[in-house]
């Protein structure tokens, strides 16, 4: 377990980022980048947009080219259709990939973001050099199963559900107040089809890959707060078990939005991913 400390002031820069100016490829995906060297490629949760990566963004763009997507119907970037699957997410990332002639790359999903991550590490053979899985889910249990299916059914009759993420993905605690108010803006501007094209994908991704850790070469870190009650440690630890260099961390006493609010923790963990070679694990 790691145990963050004070995050004041990355909390700070991160409130005080505002909206970060973006690029768009042919295909419609708006991104953010920055720095230079090996590429890393983030990609946020249903909800959110790209800005959720800002205190990733401002650390890792000092060794690495960091580019932050805005998944598909959130930000700026073009919609998927109605229905899409977890498959299709998948291959929107292999589009962007190509769009961006990234050959190689390191990616890093948070939450929706996750389930992308990992299924593009099982199924783009060696071009994922590594998968950081930050709050990702795996194989709900029924009683979480039936919930998230529910949510996914309600939102085409009552819209987004701003207050019940809220609820689940922060405590009480001083350093989730900033991270709080950050997510409740950026889910007041989500678009409403796009969030319930990507909401229904996540209910039903938890098992679309579940089996393919197995074949998944490069270094995978499994990382969540001791707290997430959705996207559980124990997780995390089943999934690393069965990744060939797999490896878990857990932020102790945080919850769903661990990127934001233990910025400093984080930073850290995924410091030490990119660090390891391809060959160690």
């Amino acid at each position: 377990m790691l145990t963050a400390g004070s995050i004041s002031g990355a909390a700070a820069a991160t409130s005080a980022a505002g909206d970060l100016p973006r690029k768009k490829t042919a295909g419609g995906t708006a991104y953010h980048e920055a720095g230079s060297g090996e590429p890393l490629v983030l990609i946020h949760g249903v909800g959110m947009r790209l800005e959720a990566w800002a205190p990733q963004i401002a650390f890792l763009s000092t060794g690495h080219r960091v580019i932050a997507v805005d998944m598909p119907g959130h930000g700026e970037s073009a919609k998927l259709p109605a229905g899409s699957r977890l498959e299709e997410f998948v291959a929107w990332f292999g589009r962007f990939l190509d769009e961006m002639a990234i050959d190689r790359v390191n990616v890093a999903g948070h939450s929706m973001g996750a389930l992308v991550s990992g299924g593009a590490a099982a199924t783009f053979d060696r071009r994922i050099s590594r998968v950081a899985y930050l709050n990702g889910v795996y194989r709900r249990d029924r009683q979480a199963k039936a919930a998230v299916l529910a949510r996914a059914a309600a939102i085409p009759v009552t819209g987004v559900d701003k207050e019940g993420p809220l609820a689940r993905w922060f405590g009480d605690d001083p350093d989730s107040v900033v991270a709080r108010e950050l997510t409740r803006k950026w889910l007041n501007l989500v678009d409403p089809e796009g969030y319930a094209v990507a909401y229904a994908a996540f209910a039903g991704g938890d098992e679309t890959y579940a089996d393919r850790w197995k074949d998944v070469a490069g270094p995978a870190l499994f990382l969540t707060g001791s707290d997430d009650p959705n996207s559980t440690p124990l997780m995390a630890e089943q999934m690393a078990a069965l990744a060939p260099k797999g490896w878990v961390r857990i932020v102790e006493g945080h919850r769903h939005m661990v990127n934001l609010t233990a910025p400093d923790i984080v930073n850290s963990l995924l410091a030490e991913w990119l660090s390891f070679g391809e060959d160690e694990r």
